[in-house]
């Protein structure tokens, strides 16, 4: 049996969420690892970032966002609002925020602003943090029009990402 481990890094937008299309790197992957019958478990171990699998929607809007991207985007913006101020969600607490943020004196860091992404942890939580896909004769069944997206629904700031992927099969 073949256990090969891959990951990308993906560079997130900031102040808005950001969709990231993968999957010809993840196919490029399962080439790689020479897999011909197995799975493929593409993960994100970020608590702010999900993995989905959904039809490429080919008419987008002025952001770039594909059309089931807006509308997924407007569901769970009615469900999960985005966090903009403290006290809006029980998390952050103070003493989430004290652990995350104190600095060496006690003090809280001037940038607590970036515990405020409570809506992104619930997102996350909400759609799952991995997808696994059927690997027959060295090829992802996926289907014609299925696509593989690495979201980061943290709007906070621009940072890199990684999502990693594990491929098993002989």
């Amino acid at each position: 049996m073949t256990v090969y481990s891959g990951r990308l890094s993906l560079t997130s937008h900031g102040n808005r969420v950001t969709y990231h299309e993968i999957t010809e790197q993840v196919r490029a992957h399962v080439a790689k690892s020479r897999v011909k019958e197995g799975i493929c478990t593409v993960a994100s171990p970020h608590t702010t970032c999900s993995v989905i699998f959904e039809e490429l929607s080919h008419d987008t809007n002025y952001y770039g966002y594909e059309y089931l991207q807006v509308d997924l985007n407007n569901i769970l913006n009615k469900l999960i609002p985005q966090c903009t101020t403290e006290g809006q969600y029980y998390h952050p607490g103070p003493n989430h925020i004290k652990v995350g943020l104190e600095d060496m004196q006690g003090e809280i860091s001037p940038e607590a602003y970036t515990m405020l992404n409570t809506d992104a942890h619930l997102k996350s939580t909400l759609l799952g943090t991995s997808e696994t896909f059927v690997i027959e004769n060295g090829e992802l069944q996926i289907g014609l029009v299925g696509y593989i997206y690495f979201i980061d629904w943290d709007q906070i700031r621009e940072r890199e990402r990684t999502c990693l992927i594990k491929i098993i099969g002989e």
